[in-house]
């Protein structure tokens, strides 16, 4: 399959990715977690520019499930202080770039310091023109769901269908569904991640580590998308 080719007529619109490895990347290496961590903040830096390159439009990484506040609490301070320096180093750098930054997930549990980075990240980029980077932070599929379920029930709009109502209640309202799911690491799941809007998008596994993803490895996942027969349940070939 050519990427020159094919590829640039069948770019997804919108790429999610399982960001997972960081710990077994740095165990390999007889490194702290918090290695794997920093490694993988970079991963993220490079994939971002690269699906930007690609011409992609969206873009949503799963930085901290509602999930991973279990883990060990040094661990979680350290990911905390990695994301006020990623929050406090890389806005400016994302404006330049014209991209534009969002958060979805609860951020009621972080540090006040975080949320009011969180707001300026996103009040300074949200005029931006170029990819659009959703990070997911402290996000549950079902807690989407369950949230969405709620305010729709409670503000029920007679002039539009449940489903339009619901979907516009999701955190990722005026983000169009993922057209393709990416999980790093070899493993198989997708972990409570855009349960709703990942209805028909196309899941590839990669046993790459998070933090040695890049731009060969995006361009692999877009060139095996391509490549790829999306029906949404018909029989007839979506290309024709």
């Amino acid at each position: 399959m050519s990427y020159n080719t094919e590829i640039k007529e069948n770019i997804p619109t919108h790429i999610a990715v399982i960001m997972d490895g960081n710990g077994r990347w740095a165990a390999k290496r007889g490194l702290p977690r918090t290695a794997g961590h920093k490694r993988g903040s970079e991963a993220a830096k490079r994939t971002v520019k690269a699906a930007s390159e690609l011409g992609i439009e969206y873009l949503t990484l799963f930085g901290f499930s509602s999930e991973n506040w279990r883990r060990p609490e040094t661990e979680i301070k350290d990911l905390m202080q990695l994301l006020r320096f990623y929050l406090r180093s890389e806005t400016a750098d994302m404006h330049r770039n014209n991209v534009k930054l969002l958060v979805i997930g609860d951020r009621s549990r972080f540090d006040k310091d975080i949320i009011e980075l969180i707001e300026n990240a996103e009040s300074l980029t949200a005029d931006n023109s170029g990819i659009t980077v959703v990070i997911a932070l402290n996000y549950g599929g079902r807690q989407d769901i369950l949230q969405a379920i709620e305010k729709t029930i409670q503000s029920p709009d007679i002039i539009k269908s449940l489903e339009e109502q619901f979907t516009g209640h999701l955190m990722t309202a005026g983000i169009p569904d993922a057209d393709v799911l990416i999980r790093t690491s070899g493993e198989q799941r997708i972990s409570n991640f855009l349960l709703w809007q990942c209805a028909y998008t196309e899941l590839i596994f990669t046993d790459v580590l998070w933090p040695d993803f890049g731009k060969a490895e995006l361009e692999a996942a877009v060139t095996e998308f391509a490549g790829r027969e999306r029906r949404y349940g018909d029989i007839k070939s979506s290309k024709g």
